[in-house]
């Protein structure tokens, strides 16, 4: 059984672990449980019913949280000529193409997000490995591969997610920080899950939204009553 500190045993205190509490109030005690001294993350843990073996039932998307996720995203746009210059004019951190893709085979990682246009992909595919170990290749499906490089960058910088299934059916995903109101988190929170249900795979069989939680990077988790989010 894990051991927990000081810190955290007395912040469990605070609420009845037993217990599902609305959204708000879930979110309040999150505050109130987020004691480090550093600004902690607050993420979301939901538990889907879907069979995570099977490909018809894959959950995967994006989602813009209304109220960013209170980090600043770095972000790398591998691109040529007039699309190069759309994406510094856009914001981007890095942009480039071979000469990017030289530094992170040198073992450069010094970005949080990856877009690609289309056409560099056959050669941004050289980097799968490199790439898809830390989940940073570029996917259609998430929006990171697309000419429209602007909507792409800009999305990222205000504060778009990615979501995945995991083997064990939940989505685990940051939904702001311990520094935000709670009215801010809990708007961030109401986006995933409506990004969610959203995303109910048509094989999905029976109760959708099995379980919901929130907690601060250092703190306890906080289960939701999910009754207002089906």
């Amino acid at each position: 059984m894990a051991k927990h500190g000081k810190k955290y045993v007395e912040a469990a205190k605070l609420f009845d672990s037993e217990a599902t509490y609305e959204p708000a109030e879930a979110v309040g005690f999150v505050k109130k449980t987020a004691t480090a001294k550093f600004d902690e993350t607050v993420e979301a843990a939901v538990r889907l019913g879907v069979d995570p073996r099977k490909q018809d039932q894959a959950v995967r998307g994006v989602v813009v949280l209304p109220h960013g996720t209170g980090k600043t995203q770095r972000v790398l746009v591998f691109a040529k000529g007039d699309k190069a210059k759309e994406a510094e004019a856009a914001g981007a951190d890095f942009v480039g193409d071979q000469d990017m893709i030289n530094k992170i085979q040198q073992g450069w990682f010094e970005f949080d997000v990856c877009v690609a246009t289309p056409d560099m992909m056959s050669e941004v595919g050289k980097l799968g490995r490199l790439l898809g170990g830390k989940g940073l290749m570029p996917n259609p499906k998430a929006g990171t591969v697309t000419f429209d490089v602007t909507k792409a960058v800009q999305e990222i910088k205000a504060g778009k997610i990615e979501y995945r299934l995991d083997k064990a059916g939940q989505i685990h995903a940051p939904i702001g920080k311990a520094s935000f109101s709670e009215d801010q988190l809990n708007e961030n929170l109401k986006a995933l899950m409506d990004a969610l249900n959203r995303a109910k795979p048509a094989a999905a069989k029976g109760v959708y939204l099995k379980g919901v939680a929130v907690s601060a990077t250092m703190g306890p988790s906080i289960r939701v009553n999910t009754t207002s989010y089906r």
